[in-house]
C-alpha cells in the first residue's frame, strides 16, 4: 500500500515538471550573461570624503555594539544579572534573551542623562552646521569621559597609565581615551564580581544546609539541588530578588 502510494506521488511530481518544463521552453525567458562593477578614478577630492565619511558611519554603525559594552553600565549589569541566575541555580530561566533586555533598558535608563547632554552639546550643533566633525566627536566624548572616571578604579587606571608609559599627567583631561576605555571595563568587572561573591552568600547557605540536612538522613543518593533549589526561589521571591537586586545595582551608579 504504502508503495503504490509513493509511486503515485512520483507520477504525480513528474507530469507537474514536464509541464513547467514545457511552459518555460515556450516563452523567452531573460538569463543574465554578465555583470560589470566599474571602478573609476576621480579628480574631485570631495566625492573621496564624501566616501571616507560614509566609510566612517558604516564603521561606527558595526562596532556600536562594542562601544555599547565597552563606554557604558552594560558590563557590570549583565554580569551581576548572570550571576543571580546561577546563585539561583535555574539554569536558563530567565533565558539570555531576559536578561540581555533588561541590562540594555537598565543601561539606556543610567545613561539617559549622558546620552541627552552628547545629544544637546554634540549632536545637535553637528546636524545644523554650526560645528565640524572632530569638534563634534570631541564634545561628545566629554561626557562619556565623565561617565567612565567617575566609574573607574584609580588602582586599575594607574595600572593602565603605566603599561602604556604615559606621563605629566596634571588633570584627568590629560588621561588619553585609549588608556581610560580598558581601566574601566576592568573596573566594571571588579565591581560585578564582588556583588556577584555577595549574591551567591545566602544561596550557598541553603546549599550547605539542605545537603547537610540530606546527609544526616542517610539520602546519599538524592541531589541536594533538587531539594534546595525550590528553597532558593522562595527565598528570592520573599526578599523581592529582582527589585532588590536592581534597586542596589543602579545605586552602584550614582554614588
Amino acid at each position: 500500500m504504502l508503495l503504490v502510494v509513493f509511486l503515485t506521488i512520483i507520477n504525480i511530481w513528474v507530469y507537474i515538471g514536464a509541464n513547467q518544463v514545457q511552459a518555460t521552453t515556450t516563452e523567452d525567458v531573460p538569463i543574465p550573461i554578465s555583470f560589470d562593477f566599474n571602478v573609476s578614478s576621480t579628480a574631485d577630492g570631495k566625492d573621496v570624503v564624501s566616501s571616507l565619511q560614509i566609510l566612517f558611519f558604516l564603521t561606527v554603525i558595526s562596532l556600536a555594539p562594542s562601544l555599547l559594552i565597552m563606554m557604558t553600565s552594560f558590563t557590570r549589569i549583565v554580569v551581576v544579572l548572570h550571576f543571580v541566575r546561577s546563585a539561583i541555580g535555574t539554569q536558563q530561566t530567565p533565558p539570555n534573551q531576559v536578561l540581555i533586555g533588561l541590562a540594555l533598558f537598565l543601561t539606556l535608563f543610567i545613561m539617559s542623562p549622558v546620552i541627552m547632554q552628547v545629544n544637546e552639546d554634540a549632536l545637535r550643533p553637528y546636524s545644523a552646521g554650526e560645528i565640524s566633525q572632530q569638534e563634534a566627536i570631541e564634545t561628545g566624548l566629554a561626557p562619556i569621559r565623565t561617565f567612565m572616571l567617575d566609574q573607574v578604579n584609580d588602582k586599575d587606571l594607574k595600572l593602565f597609565l603605566d603599561i602604556s608609559k604615559v606621563e605629566n599627567i596634571s588633570n584627568q583631561s590629560d588621561i588619553p581615551t585609549t588608556t581610560l576605555i580598558p581601566a574601566f571595563i576592568i573596573s566594571e568587572l571588579r565591581a560585578a564580581f564582588i556583588m556577584g561573591f555577595l549574591i551567591y552568600i545566602p544561596f550557598i547557605v541553603i546549599d550547605m544546609v539542605v545537603a547537610s540536612t540530606l546527609m544526616s538522613m542517610g539520602m546519599m543518593m538524592l541531589p541536594p539541588v533538587m531539594i534546595s533549589m525550590p528553597f532558593k526561589i522562595l527565598l528570592f521571591i520573599l526578599a523581592d530578588g529582582w527589585s532588590l537586586v536592581v534597586r542596589e545595582l543602579v545605586k552602584t551608579f550614582y554614588h
